[in-house]
């Protein structure tokens, strides 16, 4: 069982405990939540209190989390496009609309799924039941390469480097407008939405820092097409920063209007292309790039045409 403990903030003031919780760990549901608090797992100020209790500035919020339990997520033969593996580490190429890991109500068709086939019983288990070897994330839209950590030694080597900002992780995408400068940096503080839940948003109150770097490498009239290098890894940090700047990843659901002259584009147009890290082993430098899935390369193609 692990305890944690949170103050509340001004601008939490009056949310329910169990959202509360929920944008503290935005990888848990609200139910998830209610369910600890029905279990008397959560204090506020040292007193058990309900779901719907609305949290006030300095309250002392207590939360145990359960233990990890033994997986229950079923291992699926799904093939993955593998650009590396060893005993340590596996390096995969995401497709799009794929997730990641299992969430509520989502337990299927996941990476997990598929790596849990693959790996077997090789894959670190620190991150617990629902997300065994996975180290970091990228998008269910955003395609690309992502490191998997087949044991705990490997995903404490690897987590450190990412918390350092010592993991190269470059991207690729289509942002719509023709942006006005050849490169530039974006630097804003990176947090939860205020109002919309499902958002991330430049949040100077309670957001993380986050820098964002780009290079324009080809200009397509009212598109253009874009290098981005990230200082720093926040949820949906190169998506939000290109919306701050007003300038969207063209397809971009979430924050853009999503419409698009382009048919058939499934969310944001947005690749991993390169990831580098040292190797948590043999302590050697590696770096692997992931091809353009096939429908990046018809969009530029088909850009191209259209200039």
């Amino acid at each position: 069982m692990q305890t944690e403990i949170f103050e509340v903030q001004a601008e939490q003031e009056g949310e329910r405990l169990d959202k509360f919780l929920s944008i503290i760990y935005p990888d848990c549901s609200r139910s998830f939540f209610q369910k600890l608090i029905k279990n008397s797992q959560v204090h506020v100020n040292k007193h058990i209190q309900k779901a719907s209790y609305p949290v006030h500035m300095e309250d002392v919020v207590t939360v145990e989390i359960p233990d990890a339990v033994e997986t229950t997520i079923e291992p699926q033969n799904i093939p993955l496009d593998i650009l590396y593996e060893d005993d340590d580490v596996l390096v995969v190429n995401k497709p799009k609309g794929m997730v990641v890991h299992p969430s509520a109500g989502h337990y299927l068709d996941t990476l997990v799924n598929a790596i849990l086939y693959h790996c077997r019983d090789s894959l670190s288990g620190i991150n617990g039941e629902i997300r065994p070897g996975i180290v970091h994330r990228i998008d269910m839209d955003t395609t690309g390469s992502l490191i998997v950590c087949k044991n705990d030694e490997s995903h404490v080597n690897i987590a450190q480097q990412i918390k350092e900002h010592s993991v190269n992780r470059i991207y690729v995408g289509i942002v719509c407008g023709n942006l006005k400068e050849d490169d530039g940096t974006i630097e804003g503080p990176i947090g939860r939405h205020p109002t919309q839940r499902k958002k991330m948003a430049v949040n100077e109150k309670n957001g993380k820092p986050a820098i964002t770097h780009y290079k324009v490498l080809e200009r397509f009239g009212n598109y253009t097409y874009v290098q981005f290098k990230l200082e720093t890894g926040r949820t949906h940090q190169i998506r939000v920063h290109m919306a701050s700047i007003g300038h969207p990843l063209l397809g971009d659901e979430l924050y853009s209007n999503g419409r698009s002259p382009f048919k058939h584009l499934q969310g944001q147009t947005l690749h991993a292309q390169t990831i580098g890290f040292v190797h948590p082993r043999s302590g050697e430098y590696m770096e692997f790039t992931a091809p353009l899935p096939e429908y990046f390369e018809k969009l530029l193609h088909l850009l191209k045409n259209l200039v």
